[in-house]
Protein backbone atom coordinates (compact mmCIF):
# COMPACT_ATOMS: atom_id res chain seq x y z
CA UNK A 1 0.00 0.00 0.00
CA UNK A 2 2.44 2.17 0.69
CA UNK A 3 4.73 1.50 -2.86
CA UNK A 4 1.24 2.11 -4.20
CA UNK A 5 1.05 5.54 -2.66
CA UNK A 6 4.42 7.17 -3.40
CA UNK A 7 3.68 5.81 -7.00
CA UNK A 8 0.47 7.89 -7.16
CA UNK A 9 2.09 10.96 -5.47
CA UNK A 10 5.00 10.67 -8.12
CA UNK A 11 2.73 10.37 -10.86
CA UNK A 12 0.86 13.43 -9.76
CA UNK A 13 3.88 15.78 -9.54
CA UNK A 14 4.92 14.32 -12.89
CA UNK A 15 1.95 15.62 -14.56
CA UNK A 16 2.14 18.78 -12.29
CA UNK A 17 5.55 19.25 -13.69
CA UNK A 18 4.01 19.38 -17.06
CA UNK A 19 0.87 21.36 -16.67
CA UNK A 20 3.36 24.28 -15.55
CA UNK A 21 5.60 24.13 -17.96
CA UNK A 22 8.26 27.41 -18.26
CA UNK A 23 7.24 30.22 -19.73
CA UNK A 24 10.08 31.93 -21.61
CA UNK A 25 10.24 35.66 -23.02
CA UNK A 26 12.37 36.93 -25.73
CA UNK A 27 12.04 41.26 -26.73
CA UNK A 28 12.72 42.25 -30.23
CA UNK A 29 12.70 45.70 -31.92
CA UNK A 30 12.27 45.49 -35.43
CA UNK A 31 10.50 49.07 -36.13
CA UNK A 32 7.48 50.00 -35.51
CA UNK A 33 5.98 47.74 -32.68
CA UNK A 34 2.35 47.22 -34.25
CA UNK A 35 3.89 45.71 -37.03
CA UNK A 36 6.14 43.21 -34.67
CA UNK A 37 2.98 42.32 -32.35
CA UNK A 38 0.30 41.74 -35.51
CA UNK A 39 3.00 38.55 -36.71
CA UNK A 40 4.03 37.13 -33.56
CA UNK A 41 0.66 36.93 -31.76
CA UNK A 42 -0.02 34.90 -34.80
CA UNK A 43 2.82 32.10 -33.87
CA UNK A 44 1.83 28.82 -32.52
CA UNK A 45 3.44 28.85 -28.88
CA UNK A 46 3.16 32.02 -28.34
CA UNK A 47 1.46 32.94 -25.24
CA UNK A 48 1.31 36.77 -25.13
CA UNK A 49 3.11 39.77 -27.17
CA UNK A 50 3.10 42.98 -25.44
CA UNK A 51 4.44 46.10 -27.01
CA UNK A 52 6.33 48.84 -25.08
CA UNK A 53 9.72 50.68 -25.37
CA UNK A 54 13.10 49.06 -23.54
CA UNK A 55 17.03 50.09 -24.18
CA UNK A 56 16.91 53.78 -22.63
CA UNK A 57 17.76 56.15 -19.58
CA UNK A 58 14.10 57.77 -19.23
CA UNK A 59 12.02 55.91 -16.41
CA UNK A 60 8.30 55.30 -17.48
CA UNK A 61 8.73 56.78 -21.36
CA UNK A 62 5.49 57.83 -22.89
CA UNK A 63 4.98 57.32 -26.56
CA UNK A 64 5.97 60.90 -27.57
CA UNK A 65 9.16 60.76 -25.16
CA UNK A 66 10.12 57.67 -26.98
CA UNK A 67 9.46 59.11 -30.64
CA UNK A 68 11.55 62.54 -29.99
CA UNK A 69 14.35 60.17 -29.73
CA UNK A 70 16.26 61.32 -26.91
CA UNK A 71 15.15 58.63 -24.50
CA UNK A 72 17.26 55.84 -25.99
CA UNK A 73 14.67 53.22 -26.04
CA UNK A 74 13.50 51.44 -28.97
CA UNK A 75 9.52 50.49 -29.72
CA UNK A 76 9.89 46.25 -28.61
CA UNK A 77 7.87 43.56 -28.30
CA UNK A 78 7.96 41.17 -25.21
CA UNK A 79 6.50 37.79 -26.42
CA UNK A 80 5.85 35.07 -23.82
CA UNK A 81 6.21 31.98 -25.19
CA UNK A 82 6.14 27.97 -24.63
CA UNK A 83 9.53 26.76 -25.71
CA UNK A 84 7.92 23.22 -25.36
CA UNK A 85 5.83 24.34 -28.87
CA UNK A 86 8.26 26.97 -30.33
CA UNK A 87 12.01 27.47 -30.02
CA UNK A 88 13.65 30.66 -29.45
CA UNK A 89 15.20 30.07 -32.56
CA UNK A 90 12.26 29.87 -34.73
CA UNK A 91 11.39 33.15 -33.29
CA UNK A 92 14.42 34.63 -34.35
CA UNK A 93 13.78 33.42 -37.85
CA UNK A 94 10.72 35.43 -37.98
CA UNK A 95 12.37 38.15 -36.39
CA UNK A 96 15.21 38.02 -39.33
CA UNK A 97 12.95 37.50 -41.91
CA UNK A 98 10.12 39.90 -40.96
CA UNK A 99 12.11 43.31 -41.48
CA UNK A 100 15.43 44.86 -42.71
CA UNK A 101 18.09 44.05 -40.25
CA UNK A 102 20.62 45.51 -42.53
CA UNK A 103 19.26 49.32 -41.93
CA UNK A 104 20.85 51.52 -39.52
CA UNK A 105 17.91 52.69 -36.87
CA UNK A 106 15.38 52.64 -39.34
CA UNK A 107 12.42 50.67 -41.18
CA UNK A 108 10.77 51.24 -44.16
CA UNK A 109 9.72 55.08 -43.82
CA UNK A 110 9.91 55.21 -40.07
CA UNK A 111 13.57 56.71 -38.95
CA UNK A 112 15.36 56.89 -36.08
CA UNK A 113 17.17 54.89 -33.02
CA UNK A 114 13.43 54.27 -31.47
CA UNK A 115 13.01 52.05 -34.83
CA UNK A 116 16.44 50.11 -34.66
CA UNK A 117 16.77 46.50 -34.86
CA UNK A 118 17.48 44.96 -31.75
CA UNK A 119 17.83 41.91 -29.85
CA UNK A 120 17.53 41.90 -26.02
CA UNK A 121 18.51 38.77 -24.61
CA UNK A 122 16.86 37.30 -21.63
CA UNK A 123 19.75 34.75 -20.79
CA UNK A 124 23.24 33.73 -21.82
CA UNK A 125 21.67 30.74 -23.95
CA UNK A 126 19.11 33.70 -25.93
CA UNK A 127 22.51 35.49 -26.22
CA UNK A 128 24.68 32.64 -27.85
CA UNK A 129 21.92 31.77 -30.67
CA UNK A 130 21.16 35.20 -31.63
CA UNK A 131 24.85 35.75 -31.82
CA UNK A 132 25.49 32.89 -33.78
CA UNK A 133 22.41 33.72 -36.37
CA UNK A 134 23.57 36.92 -36.55
CA UNK A 135 27.24 35.76 -37.85
CA UNK A 136 26.25 33.10 -39.73
CA UNK A 137 23.62 35.73 -41.88
CA UNK A 138 26.64 37.98 -42.24
CA UNK A 139 29.09 35.42 -43.08
CA UNK A 140 26.57 33.51 -46.33
CA UNK A 141 25.73 37.42 -47.17
CA UNK A 142 21.95 36.40 -46.60
CA UNK A 143 21.18 40.11 -47.36
CA UNK A 144 23.88 40.86 -49.63
CA UNK A 145 24.50 44.17 -47.27
CA UNK A 146 25.86 43.48 -43.27
CA UNK A 147 23.22 43.17 -40.56
CA UNK A 148 23.57 45.66 -38.02
CA UNK A 149 21.03 44.30 -35.32
CA UNK A 150 22.19 45.11 -31.96
CA UNK A 151 22.43 42.26 -29.52
CA UNK A 152 21.91 43.86 -25.84
CA UNK A 153 21.27 42.23 -22.43
CA UNK A 154 17.39 43.08 -21.48
CA UNK A 155 16.80 46.41 -20.13
CA UNK A 156 13.66 47.38 -17.90
CA UNK A 157 10.67 46.73 -20.71
CA UNK A 158 8.39 49.28 -20.34
CA UNK A 159 4.65 48.57 -21.70
CA UNK A 160 3.19 51.31 -24.16
CA UNK A 161 0.16 52.54 -23.70
CA UNK A 162 -2.98 50.77 -24.08
CA UNK A 163 -4.01 52.33 -27.50
CA UNK A 164 -0.90 50.34 -29.02
CA UNK A 165 -1.74 47.07 -27.60
CA UNK A 166 -3.74 44.40 -30.16
CA UNK A 167 -3.26 47.07 -32.48
CA UNK A 168 -3.69 45.48 -35.87
CA UNK A 169 -6.31 43.07 -34.48
CA UNK A 170 -8.49 46.28 -33.26
CA UNK A 171 -7.43 48.94 -36.13
CA UNK A 172 -7.17 46.38 -39.28
CA UNK A 173 -8.88 48.76 -41.57
CA UNK A 174 -6.83 51.77 -40.77
CA UNK A 175 -4.56 52.81 -44.23
CA UNK A 176 -1.37 52.05 -41.56
CA UNK A 177 -2.66 48.45 -41.36
CA UNK A 178 -3.81 47.72 -44.99
CA UNK A 179 -0.47 49.51 -46.12
CA UNK A 180 2.44 48.30 -44.60
CA UNK A 181 1.16 45.50 -41.42
CA UNK A 182 -1.25 43.68 -44.33
CA UNK A 183 1.53 43.07 -46.62
CA UNK A 184 3.59 41.81 -43.54
CA UNK A 185 0.92 39.41 -42.37
CA UNK A 186 0.68 37.83 -45.68
CA UNK A 187 4.25 37.34 -46.19
CA UNK A 188 4.35 35.09 -42.82
CA UNK A 189 1.06 33.41 -44.20
CA UNK A 190 3.34 32.02 -46.87
CA UNK A 191 6.93 32.07 -45.14
CA UNK A 192 5.89 30.49 -42.14
CA UNK A 193 2.44 28.71 -42.67
CA UNK A 194 3.35 25.59 -40.62
CA UNK A 195 4.78 27.90 -37.51
CA UNK A 196 1.22 29.68 -37.16
CA UNK A 197 -1.46 29.23 -35.32
CA UNK A 198 -4.52 26.89 -36.67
Amino acid sequence: MKYLSIMILVLLMTNNVDAQTKLQKATFGMGCFWCSEALFQRLHGVVSVRSGYEGGSTVNPTYEDVCSGITGHAEVIEVTYDPTKIKYDDLLEVFWKSHDPTTLNRQGADVGTQYRSVIFYHNEEQKQIAEKYKKELNSTKAFGKPVVTVINKAAPFYVAENYHQDYFNKNGNEPYCRLVILPKMEKLEKVFKAKLKQ
